[in-house]
């Protein structure tokens, strides 16, 4: 370690507020970018259609490819930020991410454009756990709860974020534009980073456990293609049960190799620890919830209310409004509260927004859609970070890298799994209430009709008498899968609020060592410099 270069026990003690306020400010630009990006591709998928003659399993990838790669790769770049550095790690990552959304603009074919999304994702897996891990090292133990809240909301808020700013740019330009702004963010985000934060890193040259990374990058990317895969192609199809096995295989493997390493990426001990355990569980359960959520109202909003790209978007925004500083505030309730009450909490103002946007009907309006909203931010807000600290406290400052991106991995896992699970809720709820009126089309519309909602009132305006008809049916049908997706998101919410508050630990445990954690789970490991 150069002598430049702070040593993370003592980083927060050589940095004024001042310099402390603006490293928070520059990483929550970096981690926008992570998160808006993951976004906003799905504003602009129609138009990515078709102009690059994309098929539907095609366009799955360019939306779903970035967050593979994302999640995938989360805990072995955490262990090389620990090891040479986290602003190495955050300006490899935005150059990377500027790069592959630069190269995301100027493709012509959807195999290019999958490939330059891909690399973005490498490159946000750099950026995720080193924005996380700098906080958790710069700031003092008094200030880092709230320095954390304030990350925690813009994770929530920079989705939203990602929605607005694509919808407002495909509004005036082509749907390119987005990764042009992704690119130029990250450009800012590159200088602001090399100028603002400070280099630190484990003062014991944590190691990296090359096939620890191996089988966890296997592990979770098996588990995201069956994901992705399961709902389209059928659960029982070659791709979603290869890619079960090689998640279970993986996992047995990396669990194994872990127990008997001398050094490893993440011990799996970590998780006998109640805050450790319950904040990685509440934030799969979190994120689900909220990525099927937001899989489903964009839709609502633009289908069955009418509303154009922009407007459904600006729509959204009372979620930031009410996320952003009640995450804040989380910091210090769950200080005085405990995990315990404020995670079970939010899960639990969460389902109630889930189930108040289950009772609206295709005629509400946006009036009865927004107290959901403004519950669901609330509910998301309280949620976060209490568990997010849980996760990064269960660590020493040496390995807040491997913290961060077991955290980051939870969220990212959690979407994936939202948009499959209350995906199909919606899918099957939608096709069961419209097969009556499909039944009565002809054969190509018939499957038009079940396939999609969009398909199905894109065709309705060629149908003739039967226009009004399909018109309405479809939109009934919507509201009886979007009812559905939204009833299993809140069963799914009550549940994570049951296990978290009979799991987590109270106030007196959340800053105190759990003795679940053997020492050797959280000490730091001295190695050889060489």
């Amino acid at each position: 370690m150069s002598a430049s270069e702070p040593d993370v026990r003592t980083a927060a003690a050589t940095l004024t507020k001042r310099r402390r306020d603006a490293v928070l400010a520059v990483v929550c630009l970096a981690l926008m970018l992570v998160v808006a990006s993951l976004a906003m591709v799905y504003v602009a998928l129609p138009a990515i259609a078709v102009d690059v003659s994309a098929s539907q399993s095609q366009l799955v990838w360019v939306a779903e490819g970035y967050g593979l790669f994302l999640a995938a790769l989360l805990l072995p770049a955490g262990a090389l930020g620990d090891r040479y550095g986290r602003r190495p790690a955050l300006l490899g990552g935005i150059g990377l991410f500027a790069l592959a959304s630069a190269a995301s603009a100027l493709a012509t074919s959807a195999t290019s454009l999958i490939a330059a999304r891909a690399a973005a994702g490498a490159g946000a897996a750099l950026i995720m756990p080193g924005t996380l891990a700098t906080i958790t090292t710069v700031f003092p133990e008094e200030e880092r709860a709230r320095a954390v809240g304030v990350w925690a909301g813009f994770t929530g808020a920079g989705a939203v974020v990602g929605i607005v700013m694509a919808g407002a740019l495909l509004e005036a330009f082509w749907w390119g534009s987005i990764f042009v702004a992704a690119a130029g963010l990250a450009i800012v985000a590159f200088v602001a980073t090399a100028a603002v934060v400070p280099p630190t890193r484990s003062p014991d040259h944590a190691h990296l456990d090359p096939l620890g990374s191996l089988l966890s990058f296997a592990a979770i990317g098996g588990f995201v293609v069956a994901v992705i895969e399961g709902p389209d192609r059928g659960w029982t199809g070659p791709a979603p049960l290869a890619g079960l096995a090689l998640a279970l295989f993986a996992t047995a493997a990396f669990v194994a190799w872990e127990r008997r390493s001398s050094a490893p990426l993440l011990d799996p001990s970590l998780f006998r620890s109640r805050g450790f355990a319950t904040g990685t569980v509440s934030l799969v359960v979190l994120f689900l919830a909220i990525y099927g959520f937001f899989f489903l109202v964009l839709q609502y909003l633009q289908l069955v209310l009418g509303y154009a790209t922009l407007s459904s978007s600006l729509r959204l925004l009372p979620l930031v409004a009410v996320m952003l500083p009640l995450a804040t505030v989380a910091a210090g309730m769950s200080q005085r509260l405990g995990m315990r009450v404020v995670t079970a909490s939010g899960l639990v103002v969460g389902a109630a927004g889930f189930l108040m946007l289950a009772t609206v009907d295709a005629h509400a309006g946006y009036g009865p859609v927004l107290p959901g909203l403004v519950l669901v931010g609330a509910g998301v807000a309280l949620a976060m970070t209490p568990a997010t600290n849980a996760i990064v406290t269960a660590l020493p400052l040496e390995k807040q890298g491997v913290a961060s991106a077991v955290n980051d991995a939870a969220r990212q896992i959690g979407a994936a799994l939202g948009v499959a699970i209350l995906g199909s809720a919606f899918n099957t709820g939608y096709r069961h209430a419209v097969s009556a009126t499909a039944r009565n089309l002809p054969a190509p519309a018939r499957t038009a009709v079940r396939h999609s909602p969009a398909a199905a009132l894109r065709l309705a305006s060629h149908l003739g008498p039967d226009s009004h008809r399909v018109i309405t049916a479809t939109r009934q049908a919507f509201m009886t899968g979007m009812h559905w997706s939204l009833s299993a998101g809140t069963a799914l919410l009550i549940l994570g609020a049951i296990y978290t508050a009979t799991r987590a630990p109270g106030p007196a445990a959340d800053t105190q060592p759990d003795p679940a954690i053997p020492l050797a789970a959280t000490a730091p490991r001295p190695t050889s410099s060489g």
